[in-house]
């Protein structure tokens, strides 16, 4: 398995636009607009492959000098639980770290609370709704 980034606009990109859409979209019965995915331009895109094949996925947006933001993970059903998720968090870290950003934040689904816990990162606030399902911002300060 390997981590890379990925570039706006290139077929992996719309290969990670397509696996967000199957995985954390439609089950809502939602889609993507073209005001949110352009959004999607300014975003450090990360995605986890083996060989060609796209396994998981997630986007970091700076927030300011201080924060960015972790957004849209996604693993494939079929590959969760094989420590493929927690490889795209180290490397969403370092990436954010070596940019020298001190916190990670995130709107985490509360169906993902716990995972997220085990790398550190911790509710900051009361829940909100947001894409109709309840969700807590958890932060992480890097080391």
């Amino acid at each position: 398995m390997g981590l890379k980034q990925i570039e706006y606009g290139s077929t992996a990109y719309h290969d990670m636009v397509q696996l967000r859409l199957k995985l954390l979209r439609k089950p809502l019965g939602m889609q993507f607009t073209a005001d949110e995915l352009d959004t999607d331009r300014d975003d450090i895109l990360i995605a986890s492959y083996e060989e060609e094949e796209l396994l998981g996925c997630c986007m970091l947006k700076p927030v300011n000098q201080e924060q960015i933001r972790l957004r849209q993970m996604a693993v494939r059903d079929d590959q969760q639980h094989k420590g493929i998720g927690a490889s795209i968090i180290a490397f969403a870290e370092n990436i954010a770290r070596d940019k020298g950003f001190r916190y990670i934040i995130m709107h985490a689904r509360d169906t993902a609370i716990g995972f997220y816990e085990k790398f550190g990162y911790q509710i900051d606030g009361d829940g909100f709704t947001e894409v109709n399902l309840p969700h807590h911002l958890m932060k992480k300060k890097l080391h």
